[in-house]
């Protein structure tokens, strides 16, 4: 029997893989070197590669970030690890103004080869400083990359590509994956090319793409509508700058029509972008009108009460393409706990 891993330690291991081949990878972050190792993703590296190559940072993000910057530029390969992406946002100065535009404005001289590791997601009521995506607002500015891994495989490889990268990369981590496990995952170095989707199901009848935990919903969503004869083809955005705009297109021709799921709020995000591309080029292909799940356009609530039906969930995607297709949708018949509302499993622990 091949080894079952969990998402954390398939983005331990490639950290691991990467400064033994490096010695110029730097890991650092809020919580690198504590007890916890970041949901135990930076364990042992301390201990492996000494304190000089694997320590704490002050909260000082935008500084630090400026530290990253000048570390690349001297030939350094930093992974910058912080606890929520909300608070990296007092970084935005120096990731948009520095880190993204440094290759373009010196000629190609000089690449600044930065990973930043923002986690994503919700539970325990963090609320709206706390549990916010937005791909969006990174995937927007060129001369990112932005990754968002669904498995545990696809996070090993994806991180080690996004190591050795030239370019700055966001890798987003929703925080309920990080207990997922998978069996089969590689134990050597191994890279998924950056911009490369995956189909995680094939089928005929509905193309599903998703990004993240999101795919999670999705494959369950499928389970039910399989039983009432919808064929779902599921597509793991995995990278959403660049965007395997091929695999998406070359999906729908096949099953004609379309639904988004997206971990962020609707107005301009990632999902409005795959439907106008989709709307442009396949529109007199497709044989109903494409559908997005999103969250909605507010603030993310704190309470248990306002969260409980603020997110979408599989039955949310089973109801939308169940009226597509124009057929009865029975929650009753989906009743099972297999989303929960405010933590993934009894092995979630709070609160970051």
């Amino acid at each position: 029997m091949s080894r079952i891993i969990n998402f954390t330690s398939a983005i331990n291991e490639a950290l691991h893989i990467a400064m033994e081949l490096d010695s110029k990878v730097l890991c650092y972050g809020l919580g690198a070197d504590d007890p916890k190792h970041i949901f135990d993703s930076t364990i042992n590296l301390q201990e492996s590669f000494g304190p000089e190559r694997v320590f704490d940072m002050p909260t000082s993000e935008n500084a630090m970030t400026g530290v990253a910057i000048g570390a690349a530029l001297a030939g350094y390969r930093s992974v910058m690890v912080h606890q929520r992406l909300d608070f990296f946002l007092l970084a935005m100065d120096q990731l948009v103004n520095a880190a993204a535009k440094w290759h373009y404005m010196f000629g190609g001289q000089n690449s600044v080869p930065i990973v930043i590791r923002l986690i994503i997601g919700r539970g325990w009521g963090q609320g709206p400083t706390h549990s916010q995506s937005l791909q969006s607002w990174f995937a927007h500015i060129p001369g990112l990359k932005v990754v968002m891994p669904s498995s545990p495989s696809d996070a090993k490889g994806l991180l080690l590509s996004s190591i050795f990268d030239e370019n700055p990369v966001i890798f987003l981590e929703h925080r309920w994956l990080h207990n997922q496990e998978e069996e089969g995952v590689k134990e050597d170095d191994y890279r998924i090319p950056l911009g490369t989707s995956k189909i995680l199901q094939e089928g005929n009848d509905i193309t599903i793409v998703g990004m993240s935990y999101m795919n999670i919903e999705a494959i369950r969503a499928s389970e039910y509508l399989s039983k009432k004869g919808i064929s779902c083809e599921i597509v793991d955005l995995r990278s959403v700058n660049p965007i395997d705009w091929n695999t998406i297109i070359r999906s729908i021709k096949k099953t004609k029509r379309l639904i988004v799921l997206d971990t962020s709020s609707q107005t301009a995000s990632l999902s409005a972008e795959i439907i106008a591309k989709a709307s442009t080029e396949l529109f007199s292909e497709m044989k109903t009108p494409p559908v997005r799940i999103c969250l909605p356009d507010s603030p993310i609530p704190t309470s248990f009460g306002l969260t409980k039906d603020f997110y979408p969930t599989y039955k949310t995607i089973a109801k939308e393409i169940s009226d597509i297709f124009e057929i009865s949708f029975n929650e009753e018949e989906i009743q099972e706990s297999k989303s929960l509302h405010d933590v993934p499993g009894d092995w979630f622990r709070g609160p970051f």
